[in-house]
């Protein structure tokens, strides 16, 4: 599958190693490239679902100067929206607890924006996955911010930990995007890429 990638050597710009198991997922091979503090800030002007696009844009760019011809660089951020707030990575512990105070019992939004850069061009999509919590108890939010440690995640939480398994009613979209990469419409953009 994706043969029309053959000829390119992909890279993933991220940290996040559920943005690496995923990709792997897709039986494709890629090498991982970290540049730290990336600067993540964003104009105040953009609607929400385009502020995780603006990021990975801004991660793309951050990468320019090793792109080469058979490069393709693969981008991505996500964000965790509920009443008109974004919610991203938390600081501290005490921030992330709050975050889950106020997701608990809460239908929020993810949206996770990917770019795909490669010398000559770039594309951009974003996805979006609504999620319903439960009503967490505060020693539920206490343990899995103890335990999990969820510094480098959107909205303080991984669907796919603990709390994902406790806390998660109802999910209407795609799970792996609430893990941080769309992968079914990633592969889409990937089978395309060349044509």
């Amino acid at each position: 599958m994706l043969e029309n990638l053959s000829k390119y050597k992909i890279v993933l710009a991220s940290g996040s190693p559920r943005r690496r198991e995923l990709l792997a997922g897709l039986d494709i091979d890629f090498e991982v490239k970290i540049i730290s503090d990336i600067e993540e800030s964003y104009p105040e002007t953009l609607r929400k679902e385009e502020i995780p696009v603006y990021i990975a844009k801004l991660k793309a760019h951050a990468y320019q100067k090793y792109l080469k011809e058979n490069t393709l660089l693969i981008t991505a951020d996500t964000i965790v929206l509920l009443e008109g707030n974004v919610y991203g990575k938390p600081k501290n512990e005490q921030e992330a607890k709050e975050m889950l105070q106020i997701l608990s019992g809460q239908t929020h939004e993810v949206i996770t924006g990917v770019c795909l850069t490669g010398l000559k061009k770039q594309q951009t999509f974003y996805v979006s996955t609504q999620v319903k919590f439960a009503r967490l108890q505060e020693d539920e939010i206490d343990y899995y911010v103890k335990k999990y440690r969820p510094f480098d995640k959107a909205g303080a939480y991984g669907v796919q930990e603990w709390i994902g398994y406790i806390g998660v009613e109802k999910l209407e979209g795609s799970f792996y995007n609430v893990m941080g990469l769309p992968v079914r419409v990633l592969y889409t953009h990937l089978k395309e890429w060349d044509s």
